[in-house]
């Protein structure tokens, strides 16, 4: 894209939304592009609202076998992010919708507030095998929308019913609006929590995560789900390469001293879509550090945007990915953090029971 084409969309960019573009989804057979036609007054666009769709899905409980994920099945409760984070790897997702990665994904949602009624059904099923379920793996529970559709709120209430593990990854607030539900859990080894934060500057954190509460603010929810006995991991995710890889140790002690026991990182993927879209903001946003970014994550990704290998997907590859990891592992030795939390139980799961069912005597 031309510099020329980059000042045009940068000038279709909406106030709080991170995304400089729109182009349609893989899958669509047209594309719409603007253009300058002369007619456009040079002024501030409206602010591009967020639309929600509601879906009422068969099932919730999704499966998956990737060999570097510490779980294997995950609840989504909505699809699209208002935190509109640049580099969220669930982007393409949306391109399955026949939406657009870009500000659809950001603008353009879907809640799916059957999902506590079809999860009790899939936890009373008799062939169900009980282990954690992650949910936030792919966007975020605690978006704004939360707090209206109160979906995730639900999913917690038959997860604590059923005395079901879970683990919870997030940047929002509203979390805390949960701690009567998922402190208890915690205590009882049946919940954990991980709260990502990618840099410790406000000014960063905005440019790339425009809906997302500043760092500071992150901190303190670690502090409170700490404080009311929920285990919390800092999730350093994702270290962006020539722009926030040295906040590297800064983040892990700041969140361990908020309370984290334990601490992971994740190197910047942008697969699909993400990488064209990531590219466009890096350049308009940064433009004196595009180039060594992109770089620097290159070497790291054998020559490419992305490296989507099991073995390498997370971490990277060569001198600076082995070098970032040795940075992690001697920052968590020094501040006595763990790799992971503990693991969750699976012995205390029991269905309950239902209005009408015939109880037990014993």
């Amino acid at each position: 894209m031309t510099q020329q084409n980059l000042t045009q969309m940068a000038k279709l960019k909406r106030k709080g939304r991170a995304a400089l573009s729109n182009d349609a989804g893989r899958f669509e057979p047209y594309q719409v592009e603007p253009i300058q036609d002369g007619w456009q007054a040079d002024e501030d666009l409206p602010p591009l609202r967020t639309e929600v769709a509601i879906e009422r899905p068969r099932k919730v409980i999704r499966r998956n076998a990737s060999p570097d994920l510490n779980f294997d099945r995950s609840i989504n409760p909505y699809r699209g992010c208002e935190h509109g984070c640049i580099y969220c790897f669930a982007r393409p997702s949306h391109a399955y919708l026949g939406y657009s990665p870009g500000l659809d994904f950001e603008t353009r949602l879907i809640a799916r507030p059957t999902a506590p009624d079809r999860l009790r059904d899939e936890l009373s099923a008799r062939r169900y095998d009980v282990a954690p379920i992650a949910i936030g793996t792919n966007t975020d529970p605690y978006q704004p929308i939360e707090k209206i559709h109160r979906v995730m709120r639900g999913l917690l209430t038959v997860l604590r019913d059923f005395n079901h593990p879970v683990g919870v990854v997030t940047k929002g607030t509203l979390i805390e609006r949960d701690l009567d539900i998922l402190g208890p859990m915690g205590q009882a080894g049946l919940a954990k929590v991980g709260v990502s934060i990618t840099t410790l500057d406000p000014k960063v954190s905005r440019a790339m995560e425009p809906r997302v509460p500043g760092p500071a603010r992150r901190l303190r929810i670690i502090e409170n789900l700490a404080k009311a006995g929920v285990p919390v991991r800092v999730m350093v995710s994702p270290v962006v390469p020539g722009l926030t890889d040295h906040e590297l140790e800064a983040i892990v002690s700041a969140a361990r001293d908020a309370g984290a026991q334990a601490a992971s990182y994740i190197l910047l993927r942008l697969p699909g879509e993400v990488a064209p879209l990531f590219r466009e903001w890096l350049t308009q946003t940064y433009p004196d550090r595009a180039a060594r970014v992109m770089s620097r994550l290159r070497e790291m990704r054998g020559g490419a945007d992305y490296d989507a290998d099991f073995t390498s997907r997370m971490t990277g590859q060569g001198a600076f990915a082995h070098l970032l990891s040795h940075r992690f592992a001697v920052a968590c030795k020094r501040l006595k953090l763990q790799r992971d939390l503990p693991d969750l139980r699976r012995d205390l799961f029991k269905v309950p029971a239902k209005p009408g069912d015939q109880l037990s005597l014993f």
